[in-house]
């Protein structure tokens, strides 16, 4: 199977092809509703994302403006409710957008409960798409075709909308497409009036430094993206590509919900530069005066990373030949340990020969057969992943590698349509003395996943249960193709919950590692509970076949529901190895894989996916013939992935 393009470099190739209209934004209006909606996407109260355009099969999408505590947003929000029931059949979709400064998402999202709406809220926190609609109070609605380039076929109060739905859906224009809003609560959108300002902002001041800091990292000679920014004239040509990038959230390749944590590794826009640049592009990308900072600037990517420099050692492992077409097992290369005592790492940077069949690479340390334990504990030796950066290990820790025994890397290669040979490379950086703490690894995955055929949001969860208090260092969240969003929440014995990282929208391009700036404390007995949501409809335009049910597997058309965390054992130090933990966090494993509602026990129904054979055992598995699998009578069953049924690939089961 061809390997999916990453969304932005098809945008590259629709404007280098002189049709950037398609994807350009049309400029914000001073006063009523753009003829045109470019794209763009935003977050819900539920931290789910929505991107206009991926719903370019709809026959109508309905905005309403809200603000919270208003009468004319509540009373709004249910007459919408009642045609989002009326229209349901027919596919048309309902939303409000919230656009008020100082309204926070969780202030809206207790608004929505309090008036139990049934129509989603977007939150429009940089008033960028209300800017762009003429938005002026609450209670306007914009009825948007699609099928006509998302048109604004109707702008007015939400009496009217019932009508202007019928129209569209009958293929006619709508009799009175533009009705004055003229009841409601204003809605001050301060920048608004700042057009003649937004001209005059400074492309070598303001501009160039924002390309500098965010882009040019990727998009330099010898960079990971397609191509170069380094000059005013290729910002200007890319410009309408750029607009539609920053609106619907690809670019800068940063998926964090800003408003939970904060990550060391942010390569996101603050809210001051995503506007900047915003305004700078609708104002039409002036050039002004001052000397092209990208031009004089411009640089050649460096072999190896600016801030780790030369590594310590280099290892180049065998060359493989991939092939133009088909599917290409998993390679297994080993080499003998190039490290001769026992090493402690502070830094790995994976360097693959070629980028576009290398899809990622797994590791680890083999100890000799036969020889004496390792005084220190054997783990990754490195990974890499789609738009991967560095593995930095946190300050005062490192990454254990003992003496001896072989280095294994798993390899997944991906066919692109013409043969490549790749050949990756592997740079470490040591310690020179032992650190304090030793860095581990776990993965919550559920190897029992099943994503029904034909179903655009499926939910799958898995946890693990920490036994001792620990120091979280690094959230490294892992699907493929039809992962749609991720969370990761703590929840301590007394049920408390705190969500540590939350994607609203996961891009399978773009996999990285997220670090706390601080460490984050877990406390004994909390359950690190990741849930993913997956696409597997024919509108998720990255979906390999939206016609088959899908379970775990390895290729990358299959699916896998993984989340690595990094973290270091509170009473675990060099000096104190306590391996006796991660051992007891690992018994962990099989029942917060298999346990989809938490609840300390397997369900027969929860025998899903690759353990559905298991299902036959239920009752004899069931000892204490409680309804329920505990962890005694899962390892009494030999119940775990290893033994895992596994051969579904080409079978339509019923999930």
């Amino acid at each position: 199977m061809k390997r999916i393009l990453i969304t932005t470099a098809l945008a590259i190739v629709v404007a280098a092809a002189g049709v950037s209209t398609v994807i350009a934004a049309p400029a914000p209006t001073t006063g009523g509703a753009p003829e045109r909606v470019g794209n763009f996407q935003l977050t819900d109260t539920t931290r789910l994302s929505h991107e206009l355009h991926y719903f370019k099969y709809a026959p109508a999408i309905v905005l309403m403006s809200q603000t919270n505590g208003g009468k004319v947003s509540r009373e709004g929000a249910a007459a919408l409710a009642k045609l989002q029931t009326a229209y349901k059949d027919q596919g048309v979709l309902f939303y409000m957008v919230n656009s008020t400064l100082g309204q926070t998402r969780d202030a809206t999202a207790a608004e929505a409960k309090s008036q139990k709406f049934s129509v989603p809220v977007l939150m429009d926190d940089l008033q960028l798409v209300g800017e762009e609609l003429g938005i002026k109070r609450e209670g306007e609605v914009f009825v948007i075709e699609p099928k006509s380039g998302f048109k604004v076929a109707y702008h007015g109060p939400v009496t009217q909308v019932g009508k202007a739905i019928d129209a569209v859906l009958a293929g006619k224009p709508v009799a009175s497409a533009r009705v004055e809003v003229k009841s409601g609560k204003e809605i001050a959108f301060p920048e608004r009036g700042r057009a003649s300002e937004h001209a005059k902002i400074s492309y070598s001041e303001d501009i160039a430094p924002i390309f500098q800091a965010k882009c040019v990292a990727c998009h330099q000679e010898g960079g990971i993206a397609p191509f170069k920014f380094d000059s005013y004239e290729i910002v200007k040509s890319f410009a309408p590509m750029v607009l539609e990038s920053v609106m619907s959230d690809r670019m800068p390749p940063y998926f964090a919900d800003p408003y939970i944590g904060t990550f060391q590794n942010d390569h996101g826009l603050t809210a001051d530069q995503n506007k900047t640049l915003i305004h700078w592009l609708r104002a039409g990308a002036p050039r002004g005066d001052g000397p092209d900072v990208l031009k004089e600037k411009a640089s050649k990517a460096p072999e190896w990373p600016t801030n780790l420099g030369q590594p310590d050692l280099v290892v180049t492992l065998p060359a493989f030949d991939v092939p133009s077409a088909g599917t290409v097992e998993y390679q297994n290369m080993r080499i003998d340990n190039p490290f001769k005592e026992d090493t402690w790492l502070r830094a790995i940077a994976i360097k693959p020969g070629d980028r576009t069949v290398l899809h990622h690479v797994t590791s680890n340390h083999s100890p000799t057969r036969g020889a004496k334990p390792a005084k220190i504990p054997g783990g990754s030796v490195g990974s890499y992943t789609p738009g991967a950066e560095p593995q930095v290990i946190a300050t005062g820790a490192g990454a254990p590698v003992p003496a001896g025994g072989t280095l294994s890397f798993s390899m997944h290669y991906t066919t692109t349509g013409k043969a490549a040979t790749d050949q990756t490379q592997i740079g470490y950086y040591t310690l020179k003395t032992a650190p304090e703490f030793i860095k581990r690894s776990a993965v919550i995955g559920d190897f029992a996943l099943a994503i029904p055929k034909h179903t655009a949001r499926h939910t799958e969860i898995a946890y693990l249960e920490f036994p001792a208090d620990a120091y979280l260092y690094t959230l490294y969240p892992h699907a493929h193709y039809r992962g749609w969003s991720v969370e990761l929440t703590a929840k301590t014995p007394d049920g408390k919950e705190d969500i540590l990282l939350s994607l609203p929208k996961y891009d399978f391009n773009w996999q990285r590692d997220y670090d706390p700036v601080e460490p984050i404390l877990v406390k004994a007995g909390t359950r690190l509970i990741a849930k993913w949501i997956y696409d597997n409809s024919e509108h998720n335009k990255a979906n390999p076949d939206p016609t088959i049910n899908v379970t775990w597997g390895e290729q990358s058309w299959e699916e896998m529901m993984y989340f690595r965390v990094n973290y270091r054992w509170a009473d675990e130090t060099t000096s104190n190895v306590r391996n006796d933990l991660q051992g007891k966090l690992m018994e962990s494993r099989t029942i917060g894989a298999l346990d989809n509602n938490a609840d300390g026990k397997v369900q027969i129904n929860e025998l899903t996916g690759t353990m559905a054979s298991v299902k036959t055992r239920f009752a004899d598995l069931d000892l204490n013939k409680d309804g329920g699998l505990d962890p005694a009578e899962l390892a009494a069953g030999n119940i775990s992935r290893a033994n895992a049924t596994r051969d579904l690939r080409d079978a339509d089961i019923d999930l």
